[in-house]
């Protein structure tokens, strides 16, 4: 069924305004996968800030014009299941790069930060950001780390002082 000029409008409109406010997209060819597993996806992206649609590509085309990712405007063809990382730039590509390992018929196409096209490795540095709550434990783990070798340190030398003494 063809969609009405208004229609076409509104979604132009929406995913236009998804682009402005969006950290980063990245796009994949979706054929072939079952509907529940996308669905799934769906639910999961939703959990951690990720807007996902299935757009023609002329209405895609339009609605990235002007934004910081009208540079994916030459990988629109085929199938194109976008998805728009809204609280973190990594979430979007994290999780098409986990669902593409489980699914062999689901290829990302491509993606764009701060108005770049990305490579594929540079796909995989992207999904690989930590998180604000990662890098927290990160951070707390390699404090505890030090400061468990600073104690063992000083408890050595301690030792050592005894010894001579």
């Amino acid at each position: 069924m063809a969609l009405s000029l208004d229609k076409k409008k509104i979604i132009v409109s929406k995913i236009n305004q998804i682009s402005n406010t969006a950290l980063s997209v990245i796009t994949a060819d979706s054929q072939g996968i079952g509907v529940n597993q996308i669905n799934e996806l769906r639910k999961s992206g939703r959990k951690i800030g990720v807007i996902m649609n299935v757009v023609q590509n002329t209405l895609l085309s339009l609605a990235i014009k002007n934004t910081n990712f009208e540079c994916l405007k030459k990988k629109i063809k085929g199938s194109t299941f976008i998805a728009y990382s809204m609280k973190h730039p990594g979430s979007g590509a994290r999780l098409f790069r986990d669902f593409s390992k489980q699914n062999a018929k689901f290829k990302i196409t491509g993606a764009a930060f701060e108005g770049k096209l990305l490579s594929i490795s540079e796909i995989h540095q992207l999904a690989d950001i930590p998180t604000y709550k990662e890098a927290i434990i990160k951070l707390l783990l390699t404090l505890k780390m030090s400061i468990a070798g600073k104690l063992i340190y000083i408890l050595s030398s301690i030792k050592k002082k005894k010894e001579t003494s």
